[in-house]
């Protein structure tokens, strides 16, 4: 519960200054699908077209955050929720600075993105679904994650042990089983410029 004599404090520079400088409309990326889909992938060719147009960015990627500011929690369900959250507010401050920022989680469930959706304006979470079947994930499996889920060394592994909810209206859906890391990225780019996000 938040102590009653916190106050917001609005400060002289607004978000829309932020992003006016920067010649573009701040908002997350927010790249969600299976262990193996592509996210980190695609968010980073993503973010390389958006550096080649001189856009402002940074990608907040699932591993690189558990190393940092959210070291020690787990993967129950009750931290997974937590660690979204986290992530979220992070993502508004970023979003508020004016800034794309680009995050590749895996995000299981449905409340928790829209529960960092209601934290953002409207227009400024654009929910990517990065939509790879699980047999192509686990075909994959980069890092050996499902054969260790597959023989119980990973409780709680999404796909295998625990659900993915899957977006049901996401404002942009990749199918990489069906097109190029090349191909997604320009697709993602296509949706920022013809809605507005790129000035």
């Amino acid at each position: 519960m938040l102590d009653k004599n916190i106050v917001w404090h609005n400060h002289q520079v607004s978000k829309e200054d932020r992003s006016n400088i920067k010649e573009q409309r701040a908002c997350v990326l927010w790249f969600t699908g299976l262990s193996g889909s592509g996210k980190s992938t695609i968010a980073n060719a993503v973010e390389s077209k958006l550096l080649e147009l001189e856009k402002h960015t940074y990608l907040l990627d699932g591993d690189n955050i558990r190393m940092g500011l959210n070291k020690g929690l787990s993967f129950s369900e009750t931290d997974r929720v937590e660690n979204i959250r986290r992530i979220g507010e992070v993502s508004k401050l970023f979003v508020d600075a004016g800034v794309i920022v680009l995050t590749a989680f895996i995000s299981p469930f449905v409340k928790d993105r829209e529960q960092v959706r209601s934290l953002l304006n409207v227009g400024e979470f654009l929910e990517v679904f990065i939509d790879t079947p699980l047999e192509v994930c686990e075909s994959r499996d980069p890092k050996g994650l499902y054969q260790k889920a597959r023989t119980g060394e990973i409780p709680n592994f999404t796909g295998i042990s625990s659900p993915y909810e899957a977006p049901a209206n996401p404002e942009i859906r990749l199918k990489t089983n069906e097109m190029s890391v090349e191909e997604a990225a320009s697709k993602v780019l296509s949706y920022l410029k013809v809605n507005g996000y790129l000035k």
